[in-house]
């Protein structure tokens, strides 16, 4: 049983107040706390933050898939005004890659190496539509061809390791479209390309979001793609939304130290390393426990005065934050 999708003028996406946990034997830790972002129709928000940040967390509880360790501990996941967390099993499995896709990092392990690709693109539109196996190949054979590869009927009949990498990427953004999704997560979808295939993936997808009217939650830590292919961004630090804005307004006016120190590391295309050094990221990602958020806060102070020097422990953070953000020489 398929669940007809229904017209819907509100927020596509609405996250509020967030926060994910995951569950040891130990203790509970952290991944996202009081996270919040809302994707309009249409539009594609950029999140990004550095390795370990909750990108994909953020993603993985919107697709409602977070493991058995994985918990939900506190806001609401509202996709078209439906509270996603109060959803049976059933309506879980008809929205996902029906109403909403998500593409993962490395294509092949989205991808059966046993069935060929024509099979692996059917079966999303014979499952959630009830298509026949005739209109399924045909509507396969269309969207591979809207991914601009070449021979598309040879690649239907291929297997996922007679394809490159760049090829095996454009299939998996084929499958996530066959049922023309409301929205589309895309986890860092150009980690594994060389640097010509990810230009050519990323014009690909702004491409395909206008055609197919699709909101994109565009998750990387490659500014320069999301400047290219967002209309928003939302920075990511220790779990949390630090900065959000339009692109222009985040990259013209940056007002968090964490999002300023970010931009202060890219390098920059033919500048002189010795009069314009790359400048590193100080410190290391806090531990999600107790004392997370006394790391993050000394972490954020140290980026803002690179002359501070930070001694945090679990029992006397407060005083000593408070010591160096004030005195940069204690």
């Amino acid at each position: 049983m398929t669940m007809a999708k229904q017209d819907y003028d509100g927020p596509i996406l609405e996250i509020d107040r967030l926060s994910i946990s995951f569950f040891t034997r130990l203790r509970e830790i952290p991944a996202v706390m009081d996270f919040s972002v809302t994707v309009q129709p249409g539009e594609a928000v950029g999140l990004v933050g550095e390795s370990g940040c909750g990108k994909s967390t953020v993603a993985l509880g919107v697709m409602q898939d977070l493991g058995k360790n994985g918990r939900i501990v506190g806001g609401s996941i509202k996709f078209k005004g439906r509270d996603l967390q109060e959803m049976s099993a059933e309506e879980l499995r008809d929205i996902r890659g029906s109403e909403i896709a998500m593409i993962y990092q490395e294509p092949m392990a989205s991808l059966n190496p046993a069935m060929k690709i024509g099979k692996q693109l059917m079966e999303v539109p014979m499952i959630h539509a009830g298509m026949n196996e005739k209109d399924a190949y045909a509507r396969a054979l269309q969207v591979v061809t809207d991914v601009k590869l070449p021979d598309p009927k040879r690649i239907l009949n291929a297997f996922p390791h007679q394809l490159s990498g760049g090829q095996q990427q454009r299939i998996v953004i084929a499958m996530a479209l066959m049922s023309e999704p409301s929205l589309l997560i895309l986890d860092e979808p150009t980690t594994a390309l060389d640097v010509t295939v990810e230009a050519a993936v990323v014009e690909l997808v702004k491409d395909l979001g206008k055609k197919y009217g699709t909101s994109m939650l565009f998750i990387s830590h490659n500014l320069g793609l999301v400047l290219e292919t967002c209309d928003r961004i939302c920075v990511m630090y220790s779990g949390e939304a630090v900065e959000r804005g339009s692109i222009e307004q985040v990259f013209d006016d940056m007002q968090h130290p964490y999002t300023q120190a970010l931009f202060r590391s890219i390098p920059l295309p033919g500048a002189d390393k010795n009069a314009s050094p790359l400048v590193a990221i100080p410190g290391n990602f806090p531990c999600p426990m107790n004392a997370r958020r006394a790391a993050t806060l000394a972490r954020v102070v140290t980026i803002s005065r690179p002359g501070a020097v930070m001694r945090t422990s679990t029992s006397t953070w407060p005083l000593q934050t408070k010591m160096a953000a004030t005195n940069p020489a204690a």
